[in-house]
């Protein structure tokens, strides 16, 4: 692993480190609490199994889930006489949807595809058709495209999106990649926290940091005291060959959670995102203690584009973030949904969060950004120093990184420790 100054670290995960498959599939009987969890507070670093989970928490503290189903968001194509594998993303407020036009690589997975334009037409299962209408963001990766029946081209049947969800119902699977071994059942892609939707929506990429928990994991933890903030942010499709920040996407925290969050945090509890979608949902909706009671919700979206910046984006009102392990000025949680584009890292920090469950992810990833600002550059380093040297499983079928506050915030905060 190399490091440079102000810069996140840069290594090679191994070959034989991506988990190819879900633990449970490995043999052996084991559940999906059986990977191993590695604990972070500040530069001091531990290994355990997950199943540890609940003696590493105290009573008080909050995890904040990611209720959001996984999508069978895969589904083939074909663009004239070539085939293509189009990954459905996120649903704007006018039923169009964000797609990814990817190409078969033969061996069960795609790369990207170059050459999309305006106009393009894919032709799906069941005669429907799927047709580009602009770029989603910029570039040519991400199309706010509209489903269209039949050879007439008529709009699908049914309120805004239903038509996808339906065409993914029949003929969708899980969005996979290269490094997975083969395709697994929808159930493998989906938490003990999803709910179903009514309308079908959900996320095309499993919330992952959720997937190691079982009923035997959640029950310890109540016993223990922990409690469960369920929110919701549909998570869309990332790129496996750019890094890059995620599209805007639909998120929500009910007034529920709200109220628990601002408790725990009043008690002195710790509140702990399970997943960076987690993260992004509840900072979403901070608001600085005296500010107005009810939440703003984020700016609309126009023709499916995001506009202006979500709940919590408030410019020179907003309360003083954490930001490797800095104090925050006082901020509540309000219920609050809409749309939200918002990236924790270094210099931003989070304003409620206090620690993080996620996976191990790879130097590029935008989730290590997230990582440096709750824990500090030194403190990732040394974590993933020992995810190597242990050779932690990577990836969503992986093992798990827990992110603490560290017992001496005046270690990671003072000056000679960053010379």
């Amino acid at each position: 692993m190399t490091v440079g100054r102000g810069a996140a670290p840069v290594f090679r995960v191994p070959d034989g480190l991506p988990a190819r498959l879900p633990v449970e599939r490995r043999g052996g009987g084991a559940g999906r609490d059986a990977v191993r969890l590695l604990v972070s507070r500040g530069p001091e670093v531990s290994g355990h199994m997950f199943r540890e989970l609940p003696a590493l928490l105290r009573a008080g503290d909050v995890l904040v889930v990611n209720s959001s189903p996984t999508l069978a968001a895969a589904v083939d194509g074909e663009v004239g006489r070539a085939r293509v594998v189009v990954h459905f993303s996120v649903c704007g407020d006018d039923g169009r949807w964000a797609v990814e036009l990817r190409e078969p690589d033969g061996t069960g997975t795609t790369r990207a595809r170059a050459g999309s334009c305006v106009d393009t037409a894919v032709r799906l299962p069941g005669g429907a058709r799927l047709v580009l209408e602009e770029s989603a963001g910029g570039g040519d990766r991400l199309w706010w495209a509209r489903l269209v029946a039949g050879a007439a081209g008529r709009a699908a049947p049914g309120a805004a999106g239903t038509g996808v969800p339906e065409l993914l119902r029949r003929y969708g699977r899980p969005v996979r990649y290269a490094y997975t071994e083969r395709d697994q059942p929808l159930s493998a892609y989906r938490t003990v926290f999803a709910l179903r939707s009514d309308d079908g929506s959900g996320s095309a990429e499993m919330p992952a940091a959720g997937r190691p928990f079982t009923a035997r994991v959640v029950t310890d933890l109540v016993r223990r005291g922990v409690q469960f903030a369920p929110v919701r942010l549909d998570r869309g499709v990332t790129s496996p060959e750019a890094a890059g920040p995620p599209p805007a996407e639909r998120f929500s925290v009910p007034e529920a959670s709200a109220r628990l969050i601002n408790a725990a945090r009043a008690g002195g509890g710790r509140v702990i995102a399970v997943g960076a979608t987690a993260v992004r949902a509840v900072e979403s909706a901070v608001e600085p203690l005296g500010a107005s009671s009810g939440a703003r919700a984020p700016e609309g979206v126009s023709g499916g584009v995001r506009l202006g910046q979500g709940a919590g984006e408030r410019g020179a009102v907003d309360p003083a973030p954490r930001d490797g392990g800095a104090a925050r000025a006082p901020a509540v949680v309000r219920a609050a949904r809409g749309w939200t584009d918002l990236m924790v890292a270094p210099g931003r920090g989070t304003r409620v969060v206090d620690g993080l469950l996620t996976g191990l992810h790879g130097p590029r990833a935008p989730v290590r950004a997230l990582l440096r600002a709750l824990a500090g550059e030194r403190a990732v380093v040394r974590a993933y120093e020992e995810a190597l040297r242990g050779l932690y499983l990577w990836h969503e079928f992986g093992d798990v990184h827990l992110v603490l506050p560290s017992d001496n915030p005046h270690g990671e905060r003072c000056s000679s420790n960053s010379r």
